[in-house]
């Protein structure tokens, strides 16, 4: 063999160890956090993500755990209250200033969620923003993204939203709303019967 071809030969052999080596995990957030599933990305407004949160919505069959700073969009808020009334539970945690509550008690499509069998309520206690605008289906497929559940935030801003099909990932975010729901100072508001 000559020298030129011991030079490839140990440049590959080279080539192979360096690509079987893991590459090294910096400490932080990312060497403590798993990465969990695929990712679908979408963005407001060259796309209408309302279509996206009613499909995901209408596809829930068990569960939704929802927390939203704002919750106003009358055609998402429908979707709730749809997939309660075939037996989803539907589980909201939502910053306690929420645009519905300014309205007439009983008028409109907040009132109208909030009191639909099969949805529970809780509000953040205290007084620091809930800023989430996430929630899980069925233990299957995480929402999370910047748009509010408004009609400007899904239609008209820029905004992004993502969709994580992983059961690793909704059950990671199950845990922390589990964490969110059990505060003591959240203010409960449970669905007429």
């Amino acid at each position: 063999m000559g020298t030129r071809q011991m030079r490839r030969l140990g440049l590959f052999a080279a080539l192979a160890v360096f690509s079987a080596t893991p590459w090294p995990q910096t400490p932080g957030p990312f060497s403590r956090e798993p990465m969990l599933g695929a990712v679908r990305m979408f963005y407001a407004p060259e796309q209408d993500l309302s279509r996206v949160d009613i499909d995901l919505i209408d596809s829930a069959r068990r569960e939704i755990d929802l927390a939203a700073y704002v919750l106003t969009d009358k055609s998402f808020m429908d979707a709730l209250v749809r997939a309660a009334k075939r037996g989803v539970r539907v589980r909201l945690y939502l910053h306690p200033e929420q645009p519905g509550f300014r309205r007439q008690p009983g008028q409109g499509p907040f009132w109208s969620l909030m009191h639909t069998p099969g949805v529970v309520v809780r509000f953040k206690g205290d007084g620091e923003l809930m800023h989430l605008k996430s929630y899980q289906v069925d233990r299957a497929r995480l929402r999370s993204g910047s748009a509010n559940f408004s009609f400007s935030g899904m239609r008209r801003q820029d905004n992004d939203l993502f969709v994580i099909d992983s059961v690793d990932a909704a059950s990671h975010f199950v845990t922390f709303f589990e964490s969110l729901w059990a505060r003591p100072d959240n203010e409960r508001l449970q669905a007429s019967r």
